[in-house]
């Protein structure tokens, strides 16, 4: 039985309803349909009188038995209704259940009227699944064969790679070579065949290779990120087919067949110099079987799809998708990443820590818990190349950057003009390394003495030396200091006090008054 307290109450915990379903073991439909219908009939908090029992009676009224005998279906009718496009049976069981509630019968639960259309099904010979709907799932997998192509350099022979991908209601198909199987020339195949198709379905099904799918979970496959933002880009959904269970995409396994049969065996004895050349023979292979006539129903591929199926397609975003790559990588302890031998910096903070790194052709972005935390213009050329962004260094580090000549300059200029006039016979007198030494020095005198006396003490000190010094200033200033201190001190006073005070005794207290 749904658990339905359980999962009201992480509801209205603010809790996800894919954390709910995780939680509960509850399909997201499920969890999301009793969201949905508490909100409806208002029930926001809930109480001890509230149990399971009550909650199905509450919310799901239409399961309860109105009178005895269960309301016939119409299973013919069911099956015609579910080859219309967006007809699920899931609706036809709500309208079914509506039907019966108003000839007072008792309807079936979900799970045993879909059990009672798959019996009808089989009793029939119908083929489960059902015939897919136009413009609703495309199927993509690479196949199990390969072709080669020779190298012109060394005469040795590189493995093609056969991506295919087919659309189950048109059967038009697609194929293509590549020299690898990796996400980037996965992602492609899957760009190249939106273009040869002229739209996209709803539903993508590729296998659960790790190019699109990282990990495969019976609830919810974890996806490739790059490929997740593909399907984003062009508006789709990927349902990726359970592990070692083919007929989840018949129509990819059949086609990969079909093109093992009618292409890479029929190209296997051709010779290529360049994966361009043997993808233009697969093209005129695959244009072939897309143009021949079916054998068991009116019609090609080709017209089938564009008389029927492209129109449902849905059409293509106004732009292509930019090529991703991801990657993960732990931050250096000089809060530097390395993505392929190249350095980028990110904020110290995050040192230690693991981020994922997002690649384009010219832009790197460092995410952490899916917060972009910095982004690089791509380095390109010789290895080992830093891309140091300076906002990313602790304070000191920043401090050590920033002090160069040039900023020495600029902060003379702000003192006044003799303190410039001193900065700049340093550095003419000093190698760079020396002189930035002693700059630091005379710019860490600001903490202990104010600008103007820096500027004064500097002024004296360019009049009476002609080699001037940090330790010259440094007595200069403390001279300065100390008398400034010995001006501001309080002098004593040596005049007698003529104050009358209440316990002074004067001269005729002890006699000495004159008579």
């Amino acid at each position: 039985m749904i658990d339905y307290r359980k999962i009201l109450a992480l509801s209205f915990d603010q809790i996800s309803q894919r954390t709910i379903s995780a939680s509960t073991g509850h399909a997201r439909n499920t969890v999301s349909d009793v969201i949905q219908r508490a909100a409806k009939l208002n029930v926001t908090s809930l109480n001890d009188t509230m149990t399971n029992v009550w909650l199905e009676e509450y919310l799901y009224p239409e399961k309860q038995p109105i009178e005895k005998g269960y309301c016939p279906v119409d299973w013919e009718y069911v099956h015609k209704e579910l080859q219309k496009k967006h007809v699920t049976l899931k609706l036809l069981h709500h309208e079914y259940a509506i039907a019966a509630k108003e000839a007072k019968k008792i309807p079936y639960a979900y799970r045993t009227f879909a059990e009672k259309y798959g019996h009808y099904a089989r009793k029939f010979k119908l083929t489960m699944p059902l015939k897919r709907k136009p413009g609703e799932i495309l199927e993509v997998d690479w196949a199990g064969a390969t072709l080669s192509i020779q190298d012109r350099a060394t005469g040795e022979d590189l493995t093609a790679y056969v991506f295919v991908a087919a659309l189950p209601y048109s059967q038009m198909m697609y194929v293509e070579a590549f020299l690898d199987m990796t996400s980037a020339n996965w992602l492609t195949a899957h760009i190249h065949a939106f273009d040869y198709f002229g739209g996209v379905t709803e539903t993508l099904v590729p296998d659960n290779l790790k190019t699109g799918v990282i990990k495969a979970k019976r609830e919810e496959s974890v996806l490739n990120e790059a490929y997740r933002e593909l399907a984003d880009h062009y508006r789709t959904v990927i349902v990726p087919s359970r592990v070692q269970k083919p007929k989840d995409k018949p129509s990819a396994e059949g086609s990969v067949g079909h093109a093992s049969r009618q292409i890479i065996a029929a190209l296997r004895n051709i010779q290529c110099f360049h994966i361009n050349e043997l993808n233009q023979h697969i093209v005129e292979k695959l244009e072939e079987i897309n143009t021949t006539d079916f054998q068991k129903r009116p019609g090609t591929r080709k017209s089938v799809f564009e008389e029927e199926e492209k129109s449902t397609l849905q059409q293509l975003p106004p732009t292509r998708f930019k090529m991703t790559e991801w990657k993960t990588a732990k931050v250096q302890l000089n809060y530097h990443i390395q993505v392929e031998r190249m350095y980028y910096s990110v904020p110290y903070e995050y040192a230690r820590e693991s981020v994922d790194i997002r690649l384009t052709t010219d832009l790197i972005e460092v995410y952490f818990k899916e917060t972009r935390i910095a982004s690089h213009k791509r380095l390109k050329g010789n290895v080992g190349q830093y891309s140091t962004n300076i906002d990313h260094m602790p304070d000191h580090h920043r401090s050590y950057v920033e002090h160069n000549p040039e900023n020495s300059s600029k902060w003379a200029a702000t003192i006044g003009p003799c303190t410039e006039k001193y900065v700049a016979y340093i550095l003419e007198n000093h190698v760079e390394k020396k002189a930035l030494q002693i700059l630091n020095t005379l710019q860490n005198l600001t903490k202990k003495y104010a600008v103007e006396e820096l500027e004064q003490a500097i002024t004296t000190l360019l009049e009476i030396s002609s080699n001037p010094s940090n330790t010259v200033l440094k007595g200069l200033l403390e001279r300065t200091k100390q008398t400034s201190k010995a001006k501001n001190k309080p002098k004593k006073s040596t005049t007698a006090s003529t104050e009358n005070h209440g316990f002074t005794r004067g001269a005729a207290y002890f006699g000495r008054e004159k008579k």
